[in-house]
């Protein structure tokens, strides 16, 4: 599971294999073997692909694998991968079974009285719908106010997000690629 991840990552950020092994310090051999399932890295060298990927570490940490006839096919809620930092006040989870998809699956809750005050971009299209609370969401120059049932896009444009309310707001995204 985390070497496929590790492959969808490589792939999504253009590097090749023999760039990442240089990155890491290691062989393109062992690397291969890591994204086949043939090798485990370290604890070392997760910390260096999370920052070579630009990744939280919690991103390759936390998953329990469920059944072998679930894996890859259904992700249990206590099962879920947490990513982020949560130090916006965002609290993040990783819907999708994994990165090996053209896309992937997020659940965000932004934490009451939280906000991301420095803008963003990413080379991405997301697409978020706000299951429960409401959310300022700044695209370009643009502000809306988000509320349960209402969905929104960003399209590789500048955004930031605020929750003055006194709810946490909770919303399910699909972004591609993947950047997690």
């Amino acid at each position: 599971m985390i070497g496929s991840d590790i492959r969808a990552l490589r792939t999504t950020r253009n590097l090749t294999l023999k760039e990442l092994a240089e990155a890491l310090d290691r062989s393109l051999g062992w690397v291969s073997q890591v994204e086949r399932g043939l090798s485990e890295p370290t604890a070392k060298d997760l910390r260096a692909m999370a920052r070579i990927f630009d990744v939280p570490l919690s991103m390759f940490l936390g998953a329990t694998d469920g059944p072998e006839e679930e894996r890859g096919l259904v992700v249990r809620a206590r099962a879920r991968r947490e990513i982020g930092e949560r130090d916006e006040g965002l609290v993040e989870s990783l819907i999708s079974p994994d990165l090996t998809d053209d896309f992937e699956v997020i659940h965000s809750t932004f934490l009451p009285g939280s906000a991301l005050d420095e803008p963003k971009q990413r080379a991405t299209i997301e697409v978020a719908y706000l299951v429960s609370g409401r959310l300022d969401i700044f695209i370009g120059d643009q502000r809306f106010t988000i509320e349960a049932g209402d969905s929104f896009r960003i399209k590789g444009s500048e955004y930031r997000w605020a929750n003055p309310y006194d709810d946490p707001a909770c919303a399910i995204w699909v972004i591609s690629p993947p950047v997690y």
